[in-house]
């Protein structure tokens, strides 16, 4: 019983397009600030703060110190019904136009060199290092 209410704590914690919105940024880079969230969903730092936090709490996201910073990613899990549905989320996800654009704006603030997580944290380290799935479409 214990394994199926942590199944419906994470549909709870993914039934929220902000989340979701979230989320979709996360599959698509290694790690991102606030600030960054932010900017590209044109969200407030404290809707951005409390969405990331019931998304930790679920288990689906980490974060960590760097300096002043604190960066977030999804979470490594051992949990057999997080890893099936993360990839099986990314795969939808993919499907939303809506989620696509979000996509897009932080790629823009990326070649526009308005990322804090890459532009600000880690300048020395180039963006091949940092970006996980993110392409350019016109680079």
């Amino acid at each position: 019983m214990d394994r199926l209410h942590n199944l419906t704590t994470l549909f709870k914690t993914l039934s929220d397009e902000s989340r979701l919105r979230i989320i979709n940024l996360l599959v698509n880079m290694k790690e991102l600030c606030v600030c960054d969230i932010e900017r590209t969903l044109g969200f407030t730092q404290t809707k951005v703060s409390r969405h990331l936090t019931y998304l930790k709490k679920a288990g689906l996201v980490r974060d960590r110190r760097v300096g002043t910073w604190i960066l977030y990613s999804l979470a490594v899990t051992e949990r057999p019904e997080h890893k099936e549905l993360l990839t099986t989320l990314n795969d939808v996800l993919k499907l939303y136009p809506a989620l696509q654009e979000d996509i897009t704006q932080l790629q823009l603030h990326i070649k526009n060199g308005q990322c804090t997580t890459l532009h600000t944290i880690y300048p020395s380290v180039s963006l091949s290092t940092q970006l996980k799935k993110v392409s350019f479409k016109n680079s």
